[in-house]
């Protein structure tokens, strides 16, 4: 068994993986392998509390998403890779902490008014996405995790897990740990037209776009607003382009780029596409990564498989222990 402490996070598959989702949570868990216990999963039966009505993309979108994340740097050696819904543990422990987690815990998740509203399209109004912090509960208990990498505005969800996992211990006797928040720093990152990026607007630039259509979508990105006129200073601290720059541009060019924007020395048309070739360039191992998966499909079996294997040992050893405390 790992001395390292064990972290615990899963990604709702919506298809290809965008420089949000890369810069918001797939480097941090880059970085966090090679220091913790890591369990990473694809969560497939999280995204049917939203996509019940069309499950025939959740297959395919996470195939792509998968070879992303191994594309970026999440390896198989280092960290347990697997799906959600090959864990069957997931569900059983989902039913009995569904026995005692009451309603009013659920009804107050500062997360699920906001997508009812965000997702009006859509009808919410089900058991399993309003029980969906206690399947999530679930997802990270059944590992024994000591913490969970998240951003601030994340904390609640895990606080409604530890709730989750303390009453079952008071009720049942100590089987499950409290997970910790850990807490993750992410750059700012934003689409094309300045909201947060999505693929839900149409916004996004994602890892395995081509090129050209990285440079079309960097070509039409909002940059100050107030500057109307190449001969205006511009303002890169309200700049989305300049925040790209700050990733991707070396050090010494990018602080020239900012003395040019605000003496009004370089155009946003000119500042765009150098900050476009620096993402091009930068993307290019990632493009050559994932290539490499797309022409070997049986090695991402080979991974899954794998890693549901250590998953699913993990899993039936918790279910049997949480059996015996219910008496079942």
């Amino acid at each position: 068994m790992s001395s390292k402490k064990r972290i615990v996070s899963g990604m709702r598959p919506t298809g290809s993986i965008h420089l949000g989702n890369f810069h918001g949570a797939l480097t941090n868990w880059i970085k966090m392998q090679n220091e913790y216990d890591a369990f990473y999963f694809v969560a497939d039966w999280h995204a049917l509390t939203s996509e019940y009505e069309k499950p025939e993309n959740i297959l395919k979108n996470s195939q792509d998403m998968l070879i992303d994340w191994l594309a970026s740097g999440l390896d198989p050696e280092k960290a347990t890779i697997f799906i959600q819904s090959q864990i069957k543990e997931h569900a059983e422990l989902y039913l009995l902490l569904s026995m005692i987690t009451p309603t009013p815990w659920l009804e107050r998740n500062p997360t699920y008014k906001e997508q009812i509203l965000a997702l009006s399209n859509k009808d919410l109004s089900t058991f399993g996405f309003l029980g969906y912090p206690v399947l999530q509960a679930a997802d990270i208990i059944i590992y024994k995790a000591n913490a969970v990498p998240v951003g601030v505005d994340q904390i609640p969800h895990v606080e409604i897990t530890r709730e989750i996992a303390r009453r079952f211990n008071r009720l049942y006797g100590k089987v499950f740990p409290e997970p910790q928040a850990t807490l993750t720093q992410s750059p700012k990152i934003l689409g094309i037209d300045r909201r947060k990026m999505s693929k839900s607007y149409n916004n996004a630039i994602y890892l395995s776009d081509a090129p050209e259509t990285i440079a079309k979508k960097a070509s039409s990105m909002v940059t100050d607003p107030q500057r109307a006129r190449k001969t205006d200073p511009g303002d890169p601290s309200v700049c989305n382009v300049y925040e790209f720059h700050k990733l991707y541009t070396p050090e010494v060019r990018r602080n020239n780029i900012e003395e040019a924007c605000k003496k009004a020395e370089i155009g946003c048309v000119e500042c765009k596409k150098i900050m476009s070739q620096n993402l091009i360039e930068a993307l290019a191992p990632f493009r050559e990564k994932r290539e490499y998966y797309l022409a070997n499909p049986n090695l991402l079996k080979d991974i899954i498989q794998t890693g549901n294997q250590k998953a699913q040992a993990v899993a039936s050893a918790t279910m049997e222990e949480a059996r015996a405390s219910v008496k079942l």
